[in-house]
Parts: C-alpha cells; sequence; structure tokens
C-alpha cells in the first residue's frame, strides 16, 4: 500500500518539505442506463483463484450487451454495473481465466482486469507532505485583509498570478455552473465549501457502481483530504470565511472514486464520468491517474481495455457537454519524448521497471483525446520543478506550487505552496499538478459563467485562446546547480512547458 508522498504519486523529495495534500475506442450509442445485474456463475469454470475486478467493453447495442452478460456468467463472471450508453461492464470474477474466456466472447471488443492484486497507494498528483496553516499564519494573514478580501487570501498568491482576484470585481461565476471533483472524496461540511455544494451531483463510485448515500462523496478520516483541497481551489466562498476560490460563486460537486487505500481504479474512473455527464456537471477535475499502471500500453490486453474503458467514457461525457480537465503529473518526464522509464507500475503488488512510449502507453485520463492537460508553475511563474511537461501534449498551465528555494512569492504570501481547504473547517497548503489543475477548472467555470450555452469544444478553445502566452525563456536550471534540469521546446504562443500559457481569469469573463 502506497501514501501520499509515495512513489506512487510520483513525489518528490523537495526542500523545505514541499507539501501536498498535490480518440481511442468508438462512442457507443445504446440506451443510456447504468444497470446493476447479478449473474451466476457457471458451474463448469474455475472459481478458485482471486476475486479481481474487470471491465469488458462491448459493441453498441442493447441486445449485444445482453448478450455479453450471458457470456460473462457463462466465463465465471459476476456484473457489477452495466454503462450501455458507453459500452462498458464492470465485472469480479475468481476464474484465472476469465479476461481470455470473454474476450472469445461474441460482442467483446476487448476485455481486462482493472488491478493485479485481489480486491480487498495513492494516485493523486500531489507530492511531498501537507503544510497544515498554523494560527500565526492565518492571523497574520487576516491582518493583510482588504475588505474585499477573504481573511486568508492574502497568502494565496496564486490568485493574483492568474488575474482571479481582478475577475472576482465583475463576477464570482454562475451559481448554475457545477465543477465536480472526481477524486478521493469532498467533505461538504466545510464552511467554505458548504455555501456552494452541488449535492445532487456528487455521489462515491468507489465500487464501480454511483452510491448517492448522504455523505458517500466525503473521505473518511483516515483517507486523503485530498479532493477537499482542490474542491477549494475551485470554488471555496467568498464569505468573509478562509480562502477564495478561483470561481467562487459556482457550485462544486464531489465524486469519491478513490477506496480506503487510496486506489484509482478504471471502474470506478468510469462510473465517475458518466455520472458528471448525467447529472449536468459543466467541468470535471481529475487530478489523479487511473491506477495500477502509471502508463497504459495499448498493445496490451489489459492495458488496452482500461485505456478504451476511460476513453469512452470521457468522450460520452464531452458529448453531454462536459469539460474534463486532468494534471499532468509530478515526475518531471517529458510526455513527448521517445521513451520514458517506468518503474512505478504495476502498484498494487509488485513494481517492474519496464521502458514505454508515451505515444502508445498513456497515462490516462490526461493523455485521452479531449482531456485539457495542465503543468504546473510556481509562484515566480516558471514550471514547476516537479511537474511533467511535453510540446504537444500540455494545453495550459496554472500555478501549483513549488518549494520557495525555487520560486518565493511576493509578501505577505510566505509559502510558495497553494492555500486551499482542508476537511473539519481546516486548511493548508499542498503543491502538485494536482493543485494546478483545479485553477484551470475554476477558469472553465467561469468562461462557462460567462457564455452559458458554450460547448465543451468552445470553453476549450477559449481556454487556450484566452491564456498568456508564457515563452520558454532561458534554459531552465530551476535548482541553479549549472546543469539543465528540463528542455523547453515549442516557440511563445504553444510549447511544452506551458502550452498556449498561464490560463487567465479575467479574460474570462469578459464578454
Amino acid at each position: 500500500m502506497a501514501h501520499l508522498g509515495s512513489r506512487r504519486t510520483r513525489a518528490l523529495s523537495l526542500p523545505v518539505g514541499l507539501a501536498l495534500t498535490a480518440s481511442l475506442g468508438f462512442l457507443p450509442t445504446a440506451a443510456a442506463s447504468a444497470a446493476p445485474l447479478d449473474a451466476q456463475p457457471a458451474a463448469a469454470v474455475s472459481t478458485d483463484g482471486p476475486k479481481l475486478s474487470y471491465v469488458v467493453n462491448t459493441r453498441s447495442s442493447h441486445g449485444t450487451v445482453k448478450q455479453v452478460k450471458k457470456a460473462i456468467a457463462a466465463a465465471g463472471g459476476t456484473v457489477v454495473v452495466a454503462y450501455e450508453q458507453i459500452g462498458v461492464i464492470v465485472v469480479h470474477s475468481q476464474n484465472p481465466d476469465f479476461a481470455q474466456t470473454i474476450r472469445r466472447a461474441k460482442g467483446v471488443d476487448s476485455a481486462g482486469a482493472t488491478r493485479t492484486n485481489p480486491i480487498v497507494p495513492q494516485a493523486t498528483t500531489d507530492t511531498g507532505v501537507e503544510q497544515p496553516l498554523t494560527a500565526a499564519q492565518a492571523k497574520a494573514a487576516s491582518a493583510e485583509a482588504t475588505g474585499d478580501q477573504d481573511p486568508m487570501e492574502p497568502l494565496q498568491w496564486d490568485l493574483p498570478a492568474i488575474k482571479a482576484d481582478q475577475a472576482h470585481k465583475r463576477t464570482l461565476g454562475s451559481s448554475k455552473v457545477t465543477v465536480a471533483v472526481i477524486d478521493t472524496g469532498v467533505d461538504d461540511t466545510h464552511p467554505d465549501l458548504a455555501p456552494n455544494f452541488d449535492r445532487g451531483a456528487s455521489a462515491s463510485c468507489v465500487s464501480g457502481a454511483p452510491d448517492t448515500t448522504d455523505g458517500a462523496w466525503r473521505s473518511a478520516p483516515t483517507e486523503s483530504n485530498h479532493g477537499t483541497h482542490v474542491a477549494g481551489t475551485i470554488a471555496a466562498a467568498k464569505n468573509g470565511v478562509g480562502v477564495t476560490g478561483v470561481a467562487p460563486g459556482v457550485k462544486v460537486a464531489g465524486i469519491k472514486v478513490a477506496n480506503p487505500d487510496g486506489f484509482f481504479y478504471t471502474e470506478s474512473i468510469v462510473c465517475g464520468f458518466v455520472w458528471a455527464a448525467e447529472h449536468g456537471v459543466d467541468v470535471t477535475n481529475n487530478s489523479y491517474y487511473t491506477d495500477p499502471w502509471m502508463f497504459n500500453c495499448k498493445n496490451d490486453p489489459d492495458q488496452g481495455a482500461l485505456v478504451e474503458s476511460v476513453a469512452r467514457a470521457t468522450r460520452y461525457a464531452e458529448s453531454r457537454g462536459t469539460v474534463n480537465i486532468a494534471s499532468a503529473g509530478n515526475s518531471g518526464f517529458d510526455l513527448a519524448s521517445d521513451a520514458i522509464e517506468d518503474t512505478t507500475s504495476p502498484n498494487d503488488t509488485s513494481a517492474v521497471t519496464r521502458t514505454i512510449n508515451p505515444r502508445e502507453c498513456l497515462d490516462i485520463p490526461v493523455q485521452l483525446p479531449g482531456v485539457v492537460t495542465v503543468s504546473a508553475t510556481g509562484a515566480k511563474g516558471l514550471k514547476a520543478s516537479y511537474s511533467n511537461y511535453g510540446n504537444g501534449v500540455i494545453d495550459v498551465a496554472a500555478p501549483g506550487g513549488d518549494s520557495t528555494v525555487y520560486q518565493t512569492p511576493a509578501p505577505p504570501a510566505t509559502s510558495g505552496l497553494i492555500l486551499s481547504t482542508l476537511p473539519d473547517g481546516k486548511y493548508g497548503y499542498k503543491a502538485g499538478t494536482s493543485m494546478a489543475s483545479p485553477h484551470v477548472a475554476g477558469v472553465a467555470a467561469l468562461i462557462k459563467s460567462t457564455h452559458p450555452h458554450a460547448s465543451a469544444a468552445t470553453v476549450k478553445a477559449l481556454l487556450s485562446a484566452q491564456a498568456d502566452a508564457t515563452a520558454c525563456g532561458a534554459p531552465y536550471d530551476i535548482d541553479g546547480d549549472g546543469k539543465i534540469d528540463a528542455v523547453c521546446e515549442g516557440g511563445k504562443n504553444r510549447n511544452g512547458f506551458y502550452g498556449a500559457g498561464v490560463v487567465n481569469a479575467l479574460n474570462a469573463v469578459r464578454r
């Protein structure tokens, strides 16, 4: 089991405790329903293997899905839920040969195990160790706050970095717009989140099927507080309490997809996107990658099926008007390179070292077509030391925080990390592309507020067109040791570090 700050989180060891609590497959057109079903396994097949979860991708008709369900039962599988609208069926089975058997069934496009460990580490894209806000810091910040600022807003250097403070003088965003945080869970009782929380668009998808039991979308006390931090960056209310979100007038929902051990498995991610698509969500934020593989190779039967399932779900959400935003990751990888060494996959059993081509082996959902890919910047506006990058891969950039050794903010801010909400009414600092992505989600929500009838494609186009173009600049030696730490390729208007540039909240609210 891995935890925040482990290698599974793509963590880096940064000075001063850098903190963080940081198209493939066609789109079927079957009836839009998610129907939980049970089927008894056939007696003739083996059922003495480890209980694993699978996704089975089918062709697009109700009849085909029905037929495949029968084949699943015959192969020793039990259907957990069938997303007929995208042709994805979630299955549990203890038949060691289930995947090979079901792939031969008529109507099956692909199928694969979503994990390598039986059903019983954290894949969020944050880095380092969380730093709680102290009472002294809060008191000092409150003394600096002006009449139009929330008490801790002076510590939020990230808001002026994207001109969100100026945008708020025009509008805080529309309450008709909802951003869903697909993550570890959101504490809707937090005083900065409660005023804007959308319960109707919230659920737990941990099992692969939606659970709308009251509070199911919250993280347990022993689970990661990552999702609550992300939610505050997007939409913490401007209410005279605590911090301010990028879009403090929009609604925020919680879709919990991380299980108690912190894994973000494919069936949960598919459920999250489908749930968002069918519950009026305008923007999703995805600050994680899908376990257990950091990169999923399309030529592998299991991994390829996972890519197809999540791709179908993201495409379905976008077809319903949802803009999907995702963090690029914290390994300092060039995602446009020819080869990357992955030493962390699979993370739920024993990892092996493999060299992959990131054009063929994808980090999902961030590298899927249509998903907005976000890199992180620090307080000086430079690419954060840990952030992944890649010319033609990164769409836009946003503040994710960095060590103060590398990028020190201007006073009165004292930390180079991102301050936001934590469960139980608390606040704290985190850093990572996990923190950059929600800034972009907030700006996308402001665009949708300004242009309520804009399609997902239009919102994405405006995100890029309105961003502040940022050139590569001097050779990137973030630690000043005379060695180039990363190479930025491309021109000012589009490059591997910043994509089309740093998002601009003020431009988002100008008509």
